[in-house]
């Protein structure tokens, strides 16, 4: 079997000079999203990296990366989901690697459409700027939190601040825990105290509202790839209109300046949410980057072993 394991710290640049020279990936392959939510492990292979995960009572192996042998890597894959006896589920791929599976192994995978988790990928000058009528109403709401809120500064995130955002997302997760008690917020609390706990080693960036004194948002990023970054958390006071809106363009804004080459912020996937859905197709994406799943076809016992895997919308 390969020998798959959590991700270290210090093979972050290892892993990033191979997910950098690839096309641009999801959000899914950020070093800083493998690292925090710790839901996936990996396997270095020459110029390549695999990778295993297991959540909701299911195992899958998201689509292997680099610019060697990725062929060898899931023919690797194929004998090793064998070995442990279980399905052999690969997920996050790209439109374009659905078909370079299908030409490596013809008519052995079927395929269908991961849409809860396609990623919302933004121009950063359309969040930046909000020009134009598409944009008039987010426009109208980041204006009107200005001038509500004058003296409200834009405060990039460091080492010595960071207690301060910390105990805001705390006061935020307490709320909300009082509202929904019942309220599934373990793992995020636990990828975000990470996030405060490594935030230089992970190379995260990020930036705070601040009104006299108080945090009234804050959000977190990291580089995906030269031209995207990844808008991993976005927290604000559900009683300050706009928060959300205006933390969300003065962010870009601030990373527009620090960083001129970039061009899209990836602000990830909806989950399937309704609201959040709408949402994120309020702010016009440029694009979406839309992820396959596939399925080792050979195993499968009927149209309702099929449904059970992978839902509707399978292909071969």
């Amino acid at each position: 079997m390969i020998s798959f394991s959590r991700l270290q710290l210090a093979r972050k640049a290892q892993y990033e000079d191979i997910l950098f020279a690839c096309a641009p990936r999801s959000c899914e392959y950020s070093f800083a999203n493998l690292y925090l939510w710790g839901r996936e492990e990996a396997a270095f292979f020459p110029g390549c990296v695999g990778f295993f995960s297991h959540f909701y009572g299911k195992s899958v192996y998201p689509y292997p990366i680099g610019t060697g042998d990725r062929r060898a890597v899931v023919e690797s894959i194929l004998k090793d989901a064998k070995d442990r006896g279980i399905p052999c589920r690969l997920t996050g791929l790209t439109q374009a690697e659905t078909q370079e599976l299908e030409e490596w192994f013809p008519g052995k995978f079927l395929f269908r459409p991961d849409r809860d988790g396609f990623d919302y990928v933004y121009a950063i000058d359309d969040l930046a700027d909000l020009k134009g009528r598409k944009f008039q109403k987010k426009r109208n709401h980041v204006n009107k939190f200005r001038a509500c809120h004058p003296d409200c500064l834009s405060v990039p995130l460091e080492k010595e601040n960071l207690p301060q955002a910390q105990e805001m997302v705390a006061a935020w997760f307490r709320q909300r825990l009082a509202e929904d008690p019942h309220g599934d917020y373990l793992l995020e609390q636990i990828a975000l105290s990470r996030a405060f706990r490594h935030f230089e080693a992970l190379g995260l960036e990020g930036l705070m509202l601040v009104e006299n004194g108080k945090v009234l948002a804050v959000t977190m990023a990291s580089r995906l790839s030269e031209h995207t970054m990844d808008v991993h958390f976005e927290k604000a006071r559900e009683d300050v209109d706009g928060a959300y809106a205006a933390v969300n363009c003065e962010f870009a804004r601030h990373l527009r300046m620090k960083h001129p080459e970039l061009e899209y912020l990836n602000r990830e996937d909806d989950m399937g949410l309704p609201g959040l859905r709408q949402a994120k197709l309020s702010y016009q994406p440029h694009h979406m980057a839309e992820k396959y799943c596939a399925y080792l076809a050979e195993g499968l016992h009927g149209e309702d072993d099929v449904e059970d895997t992978l839902g509707g919308g399978l292909r071969g």
